[in-house]
């Protein structure tokens, strides 16, 4: 007997994806203004003689928990924000900015997918023409890489069913338009429901499904917010376009850490991966000038040393200004508020500018007392020591507050020469206590000087001693 379908207009928020009654200017539900618009649904009626089937269950002393097998993307970098490669039946979703190389990324991992097992790439933004000629520029043409360029998600799944591949990329899931919708391409409904058939073909077949998908004004991903949560793992592709260098970050990642970054290099050949980040946030610094310190930060598993550098100049507005690039532009304001209120410091009619330099952007509260020291050199007009770099929470009493992984913080930093290292008391004698003179460079311990500060005003006179 056939299913009645019955038609009706709802109203669904493109943000968060929650359905209304009537059209409204803001939703209820994420606070988001001029963000629902009317679809048209068709629901089906259940068949009476529908029954429940019974789920099939296997004891978990009886679940194998041997490592699962992964392929290697052969990009390091990219290999490292995966947690070690792709896993076959997994969901990764890829987004960024336009033009930023999520595509340039995965035709070139592609290629190296291919000499192991087939790839299927379907394109829906781009003709297999546009594909192959930039396959050509990234010298990455295999014959196991199958393209297809269509949006219908009916042909893709039965394209997968026929070709067996043992990757699947979709570029991207906006434009992926299912025939049982009539909603528009990149609605809420249109996305959620092609997401979760591609994710369901991934975990019934066994290959490795990578979603590219479009990212909002404000950065985040488009679509319904469930989509991040259906995934596997979901990595944002971050960079400036001043900059050659492009940072990849995991967010989510149920095979790895989540928050562990990729660094690669874009040029003529595509992206190239770069193992020693720190050096390259550190080109052309300058030293002996006011406003700049060492950060010695953590991304994920990886130790990262930054430059941050901060200006403080007279405002000529009634109320100051609080900017920073790369940071927390609150968290600013508030170690701002620190330093007046706890050492003194007249920030109250002054502009201050705090930059991460290289584009990098840094979430971790490890970053306060390189920021504030910076800010103190910066109003002071007396540079830090060129060899030192710091790290170190700091509370709203002014206090130096320890942080995690201290030891591969204190590695990195003489590793690359840094011989003066301002830390937290709490994280100094955890560095003494792990003996970590054992793992330095050769006749490096003697050279390090550690100063362990308890409070913002200990960290001052240290650092500008």
């Amino acid at each position: 007997m056939a299913k009645s379908a019955k038609i009706r207009n709802v109203f669904v928020c493109q943000s968060c994806g929650a359905e209304h009654g009537k059209w409204m200017g803001q939703c209820p539900d994420c606070q988001e203004w001029n963000t629902i618009s009317e679809e048209v649904r068709q629901d089906f009626a259940a068949s009476s003689s529908s029954s429940s089937g019974i789920l099939s269950t296997t004891p978990i002393t009886d679940i194998s928990t041997t490592d699962t097998p992964r392929r290697s993307c052969g990009m390091p970098e990219l290999d490292r924000v995966l947690g070690g490669g792709l896993v076959p039946g997994s969901a990764i979703l890829i987004g960024g900015d336009p033009g930023i190389g999520k595509s340039t990324l995965l035709l070139q991992a592609s290629h190296h997918l291919a000499q192991a097992g087939r790839v299927l790439y379907v394109t829906g933004e781009e003709s297999a023409r546009q594909v192959r000629m930039r396959g050509e520029r990234l010298k990455a043409i295999h014959e196991n890489i199958v393209l297809a360029a269509s949006c219908d998600l009916e042909s893709i799944l039965a394209t997968i069913e026929k070709t067996r591949p043992d990757s699947v990329i979709i570029d991207s899931i906006q434009t992926t338009v299912s025939s049982r919708l009539s909603s528009a391409p990149g609605t809420v409904a249109q996305v959620r429901d092609c997401a979760a058939a591609l994710i369901r073909s991934a975990k019934l077949m066994g290959h490795a499904m990578v979603l590219v998908g479009h990212v909002t004004k404000d950065g985040s991903l488009a679509g319904p917010r469930v989509l991040e949560h259906m995934v596997d793992a979901v990595l944002y592709f971050e960079g400036d376009r001043g900059h050659a260098h492009r940072i990849l970050r995991a967010v989510k990642n149920r095979f790895g850490p989540s928050g562990e970054i990729g660094i690669f290099e874009m040029g003529d050949a595509g992206l190239i991966g770069i193992q020693n980040a720190s050096r390259i946030f550190l080109a052309e610094r300058a030293v002996d000038v006011p406003g700049s310190v060492i950060l010695a930060c953590m991304e994920g598993t990886r130790p990262l040393l930054v430059e941050v550098q901060a200006l403080v100049a007279p405002s000529v507005y009634s109320t100051p200004k609080r900017s920073s690039v790369g940071l927390d532009n609150a968290r600013v304001s508030m170690l701002t508020a620190v330093l007046e209120r706890r050492i003194g410091l007249p920030l109250g009619q002054q502009d201050v500018y705090v930059n991460v330099v290289g584009g990098a952007r840094i979430m971790e509260p490890a970053a306060d007392l390189a920021v504030m020291l910076a800010i103190i050199s910066a109003y002071q007009e007396r540079p830090m020591p060129a060899n030192m770099a710091a790290f170190g929470e700091v509370g709203l009493t002014g206090e130096i507050r320890p942080v995690g992984q201290p030891e591969a913080r204190v590695r990195e930093a003489v590793g690359m020469g840094f011989t003066q290292l301002l830390l937290p008391r709490h994280n100094h004698a955890r560095v003494q206590e792990t003996k970590l003179a054992a793992t330095l460079p050769p006749d490096s311990n003697a050279k390090v000087q550690y100063r362990a500060v308890r409070n913002m005003a200990e960290a001052a006179q240290a650092g500008l001693a």
